[in-house]
């Protein structure tokens, strides 16, 4: 299927003489600085009528031409049971299940596979309609390559109070991790913002100007190539763990985006990261009392630590 484009032919006005293409397209069309970099590495730009780089400079007066694509469908939750889903507990504010590997916590533009929400509304929940609506309940969320322990809030009282309580840091969210190497000291506190890769649209990085990004761990096991993490996260930024750990020259094992040794992650019959999300507790949105969860590791991890101890 072709989607269809917008062109647009500009004249580049006197208070953007001077911008790199990408900044000039982004400030005129209101796109990020990343898809209109995209549109200029695809052959969608032209200025002057030729092909530029995305840091070429432009100037004033100059003639701009680029094809924009239509906006993508909104994407909408499509029932669709998950194997190896599994409801560790349900009432009537919430329910917690534990994630398998390869599944999204909901819909998004771009993902065809299988979500929380979809097994939920398969299964037959009634989720709140609080949230936008391919995020219906959604108060956390797991990367699609993590596996473990989510919450989605089944009423419109219990969304607010889990929301509430995950803005407010009032949640204990624990991971564990295997990463390449051993951390000095064995057990710290990684402060350190967090952005969008400036390069990779799909990746995040350590830097001036991100959002506050604050990582607790503790060495549980240290072995030759690995050290098995217990860690915290006082905030829940996109790809948190992983940056965090990748930035300190430790990434999760089997983590290829983020710098993981291949041989090492083929060798102990990694896919995927090693993270799992390992045990949940909150207050409970309606008796105020706290609550926990746990989960084992799937089997794809367990095998890798088992190797790992060896």
């Amino acid at each position: 299927m072709t989607l269809s484009t917008e062109r647009k032919v500009v004249h580049v006005p006197s208070g953007l003489a001077g911008e790199r293409v990408d900044a000039a397209l982004a400030r005129m069309f209101g796109l990020s600085r990343t898809k209109a970099a995209e549109l200029v590495a695809a052959g969608e730009v032209t200025l002057d009528g030729a092909a530029p780089a995305k840091s070429d400079r432009v100037s004033e007066g100059a003639f701009l031409e680029v094809s924009i694509p239509a906006p993508d469908a909104p994407a909408r939750v499509v029932p669709e049971t998950v194997e190896g889903l599994r409801i560790v507990f349900d009432d009537e504010a919430f329910v917690v299940i534990d994630k398998p590997v390869g599944v999204a916590a909901h819909p998004s533009v771009g993902w065809r596979g299988p979500t929380v929400l979809g097994h939920l509304a398969a299964a037959g929940f009634q989720i709140t309609t609080s949230g936008v609506p391919e995020r219906h309940g959604i108060v956390q969320r797991l990367d699609v390559g993590t596996s473990g322990l989510m919450v989605v809030a089944k009423s419109e009282h219990g969304y607010s109070r889990l929301k509430n309580a995950f803005r407010q840091r009032a949640v204990d969210k624990i991971y564990h991790a295997l990463v390449q190497g051993h951390l000095d000291p064995l057990r710290g506190t990684i402060d350190a913002p967090i952005y969008r890769h400036p390069k990779h649209a799909y990746k995040f990085a350590v830097g001036q100007g991100g959002r506050p990004s604050i990582t607790h761990y503790e060495t549980l096991e240290a072995h030759r190539f690995a050290s098995l993490l217990e860690i915290a996260l006082e905030t829940g930024r996109t790809h948190q763990i992983r940056v965090h750990m990748s930035a300190l020259h430790h990434p999760c094992l089997g983590d290829l985006t983020y710098g993981a040794d291949p041989a090492l992650a083929r060798r102990v019959g990694l896919s995927r990261q090693w993270l799992h999300a390992t045990r949940l507790r909150f207050e409970h949105p309606n008796s105020s009392t706290w609550v926990e969860f746990e989960s084992a590791y799937p089997d794809d991890l367990a095998h890798a630590l088992d190797v790992i101890r060896q």
